[in-house]
């Protein structure tokens, strides 16, 4: 299998081939959630990509570390808890107890490690000494603030310098008394006596918001690893204020080599925000569709592109996995005949048909190519089933090459489709019809036929038994 991958690299801005800083190992980091409400599903598609993208990644042969933080200090979370009289951190806790509950639910099982901000404050302070120490950093009347200025390349990940151009992503850092506009808050003094705070070398407070990642970074990765993943709307001030101080600190560059960022989501063609009234959360979600179907959604379109959530696109998916659905129970059908007329053997197309599928994958993990790819062969090999044309080798063959695909993407409810589906009473037809054709009695098993049509099958006697069809 090609292990040989090309991503779009953020950082440089074009696809880059994929070298591991480590042969074999990569370290992945993912800015995970604030927990200071439910999770929306702009958060699933961030969480879906990555969790796919690691598991490809196994599967090609790496050996992945997959961290991931937890916001659970922050002035969100302070407010919110303020309005629902609770601790903050009772809030924090029943959120991200949430937060994972949804990730349960929508598959996402391969993070190694979450990490809290709360259970890394003594990392924290300590990149804020050090930062202090090398003069990075200064302090003021509400907290101490990372001198953007003393860092000469920042604005290189995002392409931006300036705060002058602002968007509703953007959680900028106020304060009358900063240096520079863009300047942000590496330690946030206690305003008040019920906020919560740590002691510190430079006075009572809290973290402020892009500390808590490369802290955790460091901790467990050291000053460079692979790759930083995360929504677009990240990317700045978020992304660039983590490169900032990193590479301040440790003085080796890059800090990621390569970054890369989910698009954006929007429903029916408009932003998700609360003024519109428009979020969809993933507990909403899956009471409506299957993590099968938000998967799939989500897999099927290319990871940095923008993504648009509306009821005709879901039905499109509804019908898209039906069709490998039943795929799969025609194959489980053809491993049960014994039928002598096969066409030689497909081995070799399966074999091009997963390579392709794969090399797909490598180049900037194009799933909407490799989809392509595969209901290409499916229709393929649909017309060799239809004419009774597949050995029971090649049926088995095929359908391991799915279990294979779908240990990636979670998208196939195996399940189900070994589970018949097919009605009770088409059932004792077929059973009443067989009874009447080794009776030789052809107007009653005809008329059974026609009964079982009424209900959407048709009968195809084959040499080895009758196959039931859906028309």
């Amino acid at each position: 299998m090609n292990k040989t991958i090309k991503l779009f690299n953020t950082l440089g801005g074009k696809k880059e081939v994929f070298k591991p800083l480590r042969r074999g190992k990569i370290n992945l980091f993912v800015c995970g959630p604030t927990v200071y409400d439910f999770s929306h599903i702009g958060h699933a598609r961030t969480y879906i990509i990555f969790d796919c993208f690691v598991k490809y990644l196994k599967t090609i042969g790496y050996k992945v570390f997959y961290l991931q933080n937890i916001t659970d200090i922050d002035d969100k979370i302070i407010l919110r808890a303020k309005e629902k009289d609770v601790l903050p951190s009772d809030l924090a806790q029943a959120y991200e107890k949430e937060y994972l509950k949804d990730m349960k639910i929508i598959g996402v099982d391969s993070v190694n490690k979450y990490a809290r901000a709360t259970d890394h404050i003594k990392e924290i302070i300590s990149q804020v000494e050090r930062l202090m120490e090398k003069g990075f950093a200064y302090k003021i009347d509400d907290g101490i603030y990372f001198d953007t200025l003393k860092f000469k390349e920042y604005g290189k990940l995002s392409g931006r310098t300036s705060l002058e151009v602002e968007d509703s992503f953007s959680r900028i850092d106020y304060s009358k008394n900063k240096k520079n506009r863009g300047d942000f808050c590496l330690w946030k003094f206690r305003d008040s006596q019920d906020e919560p705070s740590w002691n510190s070398p430079f006075g009572q407070g809290r973290p402020g918001w892009h500390i808590e990642d490369t802290a955790i970074t460091e901790k467990f990765f050291g000053a460079q690893y692979d790759i930083h993943g995360g929504g677009r709307d990240l990317l700045f001030p978020h992304h660039e204020a983590e490169v900032t101080q990193m590479e301040s600190l440790s003085s080796k560059k890059p800090m990621a080599k390569y970054w890369l960022h989910t698009g954006f989501l929007t429903i029916n063609g408009q932003k998700m925000s609360k003024s519109l009234n428009n979020s969809v959360l993933i507990s909403s979600f899956i009471e409506r569709y299957s993590s099968f179907e938000i998967r799939f959604w989500i897999a099927k379109n290319l990871w940095k592109s923008p993504l648009d959530y509306s009821e005709s696109t879901m039905m499109e998916v509804k019908s898209a996995l039906s069709k490998i659905e039943e795929f799969l129970r025609k194959l489980q059908e053809a491993q049960k005949s014994k039928s002598k007329n096969k066409k030689e053997s497909l081995l070799k197309l399966i074999k091009i048909t997963e390579s392709n599928f794969f090399n797909d994958l490598s180049d900037d993990f194009n799933t909407p190519k490799a989809f392509a790819t595969l209901f290409e062969f499916i229709k393929q090999i649909n017309k060799l089933i239809d004419s009774d044309l597949l050995s029971l080798k090649d049926a088995k063959a095929i359908y391991k090459l799915f279990e294979r695909i779908d240990k990636i993407f979670g998208i196939i409810d195996f399940k189900k489709i070994k589970k018949s589906n097919t009605p009770k009473e088409v059932s004792e037809l077929m059973k009443k019809r067989e009874e009447f054709r080794k009776n030789q009695l052809w107007d009653k098993a005809d008329e059974a036929r026609k009964e079982i049509e009424k209900y959407g099958y048709t009968v195809e006697d084959k040499k080895d038994g009758p196959i039931l069809k859906k028309l």
